[in-house]
């Protein structure tokens, strides 16, 4: 059992699969991370988008991850940014559909650190081999994207919820 946290404006105590935006990193999903502190970097980053009442929330979950493995559901496991990773979050980003053969996918977070990079990659104006030179000295940040609702309904547990402190 692992535990993640989901950064928002709003507690998410049931989390449903196919909502939000399409053309993110591992497509449309829920996304979580292990990382407490990037989750409330993301927590703030929306409450500031929403308006000036807005605060950042954590949802805290625990994730049965090993026993989905076990039980049959399918996993994409990126452990670097290589060149599977970018070709996938740029195929992701511009809509295609790569990740539905997939329940869950886990990887490195296309974040401000190492947009730029993707970016110019997905342009034509970097070559793959100049972004993985690149992204080879980025730290790896971390995301799951739960793309099944089956997955979020067996697996996936609410702990609790706290906002995000000022700092």
């Amino acid at each position: 059992m692992i535990t993640l946290y989901h950064g928002s404006n709003i507690e998410v105590v049931a989390p449903f699969a196919r909502v939000g935006r399409k053309n993110l990193d591992f497509g449309q999903g829920f996304y979580l991370t292990k990382i407490k502190r990037q989750a409330e970097d993301w927590a703030t980053v929306i409450a500031s988008r929403k308006g000036r009442n807005s605060v950042g929330v954590i949802s805290e979950f625990s994730f049965e991850k090993e026993q989905a493995v076990k039980d049959g559901f399918r996993f994409k496991i990126f452990n670097v940014y290589d060149i599977e990773w970018l070709d996938f979050v740029v195929n992701c980003r511009k809509g295609k559909d790569f990740a539905s053969k997939y329940d869950v996918i886990e990887g490195g977070v296309a974040n401000d650190n190492v947009i730029d990079t993707v970016e110019d990659y997905e342009k034509g104006i970097i070559t793959a081999e100049q972004a993985l030179g690149q992204l080879q000295y980025k730290k790896v940040n971390h995301q799951i994207c739960i793309l099944n609702q089956k997955v979020i309904d067996a697996y996936l547990t609410f702990v609790k919820s706290y906002i995000v402190e000022e700092k």
